[in-house]
């Protein structure tokens, strides 16, 4: 890979940033409208700054703070969907992509290592 841009989990977690941001557009909840958008933004953030970094440990180091993120996204998704702030198919959807995401990077780091 030449770019952050090639990484799978960096395009999957913009597709669930994107998805994120459009959810809770309308949320009148700021600070968790907030809280929810940052962990989602930072999964692909850190993905991003750990590919720069160009070297095997930092990009590691980063990618365990993506996965960290991804955890947060889908332990503030329970909330929302307790809360009334998404039903239950959007909830699956994100979880799922959340999930999926975590899966990615898990991976890529055992090939790294």
């Amino acid at each position: 890979m030449r770019r952050f841009e090639e990484i799978i989990a960096w395009q999957k977690s913009k597709e669930l940033t994107i998805d994120t941001y459009d959810s809770f557009k309308t949320c009148k909840d700021f600070s968790f409208k907030d809280q929810i958008q940052r962990a989602a933004l930072s999964i692909l953030n850190n993905i991003a700054e750990g590919f720069e970094r160009n070297t095997d440990k930092e990009l590691i180091h980063f990618l365990y703070i993506a996965k960290g993120s991804c955890g947060e996204v889908r332990s503030m998704l329970y909330i929302a969907l307790e809360l009334g702030y998404l039903n239950k198919s959007k909830f699956d959807k994100m979880y799922s992509k959340s999930e999926e995401i975590s899966k990615i990077i898990s991976g890529f780091i055992r090939k790294i290592k």
